[in-house]
Formats: structure tokens, C-alpha cells, sequence
């Protein structure tokens, strides 16, 4: 671990950023350009005592998934993130870590696009990053592990998953995750990481494996959907799906369909996280 390098490159990035980029507001009595160390804690979720001994050089090691924090906070590059590791005694995460680590260019996106739900999502439907909209319109999903990380997991092993849509659409939804994931299984042929999800949805659903042996192919550019909210009702949305080059990463953008999602959309805004319940889930996932 290089603490004083470490130290040096991190409160470097913190005073290089504009705090719209973070999507954190600037009042009109601020001192500097860049991110206060309270706001990196905030972003990163980590507490500011530790950012601060961080920055002087008296820290412990951190470990990955603080890095992780660190690098979606601070809007680092594919190469600063490798940087940050490498100066924390790390080894940068290998293609599928990486993949899990928002691209600092749909983060900056995300920000631009306000108060728009949008997330940012892997080939395999793991929510990467999403904005507060996006939360609440279809639930925090960032801290979710193992398979349950991914919406097509969920989809066909947890019957909550499909709260947020009508019981007419499941059909469609379920045959659309299958479509997309035999996309991915064909462009990433032989990862390990995508057969054995597969074998593990295969041995959890027979639907699953239902939908696999009909062999459809079709990546999700754009789709219209009904979220069942528990707290505003139901919302006609249509997203818009934004693929990086290697299609490893997606931006998703959700837009009320019309004017009575919109105002359900804009009551939504208005009533913010109180008694929002984290495991309201459903296609608008993904």
C-alpha cells in the first residue's frame, strides 16, 4: 500500500471534480471547486473520518468494495480505477470486476439526466449506479449479492420480483430476460460466469429452462412496461436502453408514457424515500 500516494491521488480527484458531476448541488457560499471530503463519504457510503484519514495517509488498508465506492464516487476512469488499486495494495479487479464498476461516462450521464430515472446496468442486468428517481421508482438494487445481483435471477426465483408488473405482462417479461441473457451467453462464450448462472437458473425454475430450450435471441434496446408502484399506482414507462461498445454495460432510461404516469412520476419525487420498501422489484429493473 503507497498511503502517500494513495493520499495525494485521492484528494487530487476530490478538488478535480465539479459537484454537478456528482450530482451534489453547490450553494452559493462554497469555498471550492471540487468535492468536500463529507460529500466523497456520503457518495462512497463510507464515513468521513475515514475519507479524511484516508487523505492524510493514516488509514488502514481499504479493502475492494470500499475501492469500488471510492471509484464510483470520484467518477474514476477504467485507468484511474486500476491507479486506485494498485496504490492501495490491490490488484485491479479482473474483466468481470471491472464490468461491475459503473464506467465513469454513463455516471456522468446519469447526473445530466436529472431527475429522469436512469441506471446504469452489466450485460448480465446488475444494477451498477441509478439515481435517486430511479430508487424510488423501482427500488434500491445496488447492494445486492450473489445471484440475487442479477434481475433475471430474481425474476424466476423470487416471486416478489414480479410485484411491480401486471400478471398479463410476465409472460413477455420472462421471455425477454431469457432472450437477452442467450444474447450475452453467445458474445461471452465460455465465461464461466454466465454458464453457471444459467445452470443455476436451469436446476432453480423449470420456466427457466422452459424458455432456454426455445433458443430466442434479442438484446433490449427499447420496451414499455407497467410498474405497479405500492405508494402512486401503476406507471406506463418506456425505456430506452443505451449500450457501450462491447454492450458489457448499459445505460437505462426510463420516461413516463403519458400524462397520468407523468404525474404519478412527479407525486413520487415529492414523497421521497419514507417507508419505501428495498425489495419492491419487478421488470422495471431492467
Amino acid at each position: 500500500m503507497q498511503r502517500e500516494q494513495l493520499a495525494d491521488f485521492l484528494r487530487r480527484r476530490r478538488e478535480s471534480i465539479r459537484p454537478e458531476e456528482a450530482g451534489v448541488t453547490a450553494g452559493p457560499r462554497r469555498r471550492t471547486s471540487g468535492l468536500r471530503r463529507e460529500e466523497v463519504a456520503m457518495l462512497a457510503g463510507m464515513s468521513t473520518d475515514y475519507v479524511v484519514r484516508l487523505e492524510q495517509g493514516r488509514s488502514s488498508q481499504p479493502s475492494v468494495q470500499l475501492l469500488g465506492a471510492l471509484a464510483r464516487a470520484l467518477r474514476l476512469s477504467e485507468d484511474e480505477r486500476d491507479h486506485l488499486f494498485h496504490l492501495a495494495g490491490h490488484q485491479p479487479p479482473p474483466a468481470e470486476g471491472v464490468a461491475r464498476l459503473a464506467r465513469a461516462g454513463l455516471m456522468r450521464m446519469i447526473d445530466l439526466l436529472g431527475d429522469t430515472p436512469a441506471a446504469v446496468l452489466s450485460d448480465l442486468g446488475e444494477i451498477l449506479a441509478q439515481n435517486r428517481t430511479a430508487a424510488l421508482l423501482t427500488g434500491d438494487h445496488v447492494d445486492f449479492s450473489g445471484d440475487r445481483r442479477y434481475a433475471v435471477y430474481r425474476w424466476f426465483t423470487d416471486p416478489a420480483a414480479r410485484a411491480g408488473a401486471p400478471a398479463e405482462e410476465w409472460e413477455r417479461h420472462a421471455r425477454q430476460f431469457v432472450a437477452d441473457l442467450r444474447a450475452v451467453a453467445g458474445r461471452r462464450s465460455g465465461d464461466p460466469t454466465v454458464t453457471g448462472l444459467v445452470e443455476r437458473l436451469q436446476a432453480a425454475s423449470d420456466e427457466f429452462g422452459r424458455l432456454w430450450a426455445a433458443h430466442e435471441v434479442s438484446v433490449r434496446r427499447a420496451d414499455r412496461k407497467t410498474i405497479l408502484h405500492p405508494r402512486v399506482g401503476p406507471m406506463l414507462m418506456d425505456c430506452e436502453t443505451l449500450l457501450t461498445p462491447d454492450q458489457r454495460q448499459q445505460l437505462l432510461v426510463l420516461t413516463p408514457a403519458d400524462p397520468e404516469s407523468r404525474e404519478r412520476l412527479d407525486l413520487l419525487r415529492v414523497l421521497g424515500t419514507q417507508s419505501f420498501p428495498t425489495e419492491h422489484t419487478g421488470p422495471s429493473a431492467r
